[in-house]
């Protein structure tokens, strides 16, 4: 949720990425914009670990579930995203980079 990810930020041990297409601004703290679409970056960018920690997150979070599906499919046992992406981010408050 916004909270839970606001919180963990403070002490982030994880990475952070925007799957989001097109760009539409971003979460301070995003370590990378890699397209939810293109998973041979995301793998390339989350490297080998497949236990790496990563929250995924896109306007609404139809494409970080899409996303996040197809990488724990892979295999990678860690990958969170962040329910109602974007907006509910910004709904709880919370404020968005452009």
């Amino acid at each position: 949720t916004p909270a839970e990810l606001n919180a963990a930020l403070a002490a982030k041990d994880f990475l952070l990425v925007n799957v989001h297409i097109p760009y539409e601004g971003e979460i301070p703290g995003t370590d990378s914009h890699i397209p939810f679409d293109d998973i041979p970056a995301l793998t390339d960018y989350l490297g080998t670990d497949l236990e790496v920690a990563a929250v995924l997150y896109c306007k609404s979070d139809f494409m970080s579930t899409t996303a996040g599906a197809e990488l724990v499919a892979l295999g990678y046992s860690s990958i969170r995203y962040l329910e109602g992406g974007m907006t509910a981010w910004e709904a709880a408050g919370y404020p968005l980079t452009p």
